[in-house]
């Protein structure tokens, strides 16, 4: 029987251009946790082992290495730890199914807005905000991780595109600020 071997959708790709950061993340596992009519309070005992809770709209929390955050209307992604026994929620496996891209440094938000249809400046968007918008013409899941810093999710088959997307858009931004690319 051959063995698979698993290899990220980027294959660790980094790339630094015009003061803005952009680097494949390894989130570790990803859990997607559907809460059951009645079953908040089951679910959150169960999260309560790993010091997380189901986060508010558009938000996310962490503790650890894990993270929280919010998908939509009683949903969430558990990221970076293998789910304990949660009860009151339907769980399902999202590990191969999403790429994550940390875009950082002073210019990131330019980069953003030039494929965002939000205001991510830091007053509209602050640390620990989890939204569900896109990229382009891509679905993604963009967290707010630091003041000049964000993660963004997108599915895996479009992993490459959205690299593209955020590089060329970089290289943009560094053309018009006059930085030699």
């Amino acid at each position: 029987m051959p063995e698979l071997i698993a290899k990220s959708a980027l294959e660790g790709r980094s790339l630094a251009l015009g003061g803005v950061t952009l680097a494949e993340v390894d989130t570790g596992p990803i859990t997607s946790i559907a809460v059951f009519p009645g079953g908040a309070k089951a679910l959150a005992k169960g999260l309560k082992t790993l010091g997380l809770s189901m986060p508010a709209p558009n938000s996310f929390t962490e503790k650890k290495g894990a993270r929280s955050v919010w998908t939509g209307r009683d949903q969430a992604f558990l990221i970076g730890v293998a789910p304990p026994a949660l009860e009151g929620a339907a769980l399902t496996d999202q590990s191969d199914g999403w790429a994550a891209l940390a875009l950082s440094g002073l210019g990131a938000v330019d980069v953003l807005a030039r494929l965002v249809p939000l205001d991510l400046r830091l007053t509209a968007c602050p640390v620990g905000t989890a939204v569900r918008t896109q990229v382009n013409h891509m679905n993604a899941i963009i967290l707010r991780t630091g003041d000049y810093a964000f993660e963004i999710m997108v599915f895996r088959s479009m992993a490459r595109t959205a690299w593209h997307e955020l590089e060329t858009t970089m290289a943009m931004v560094a053309a018009r600020a006059g930085v030699k690319i």
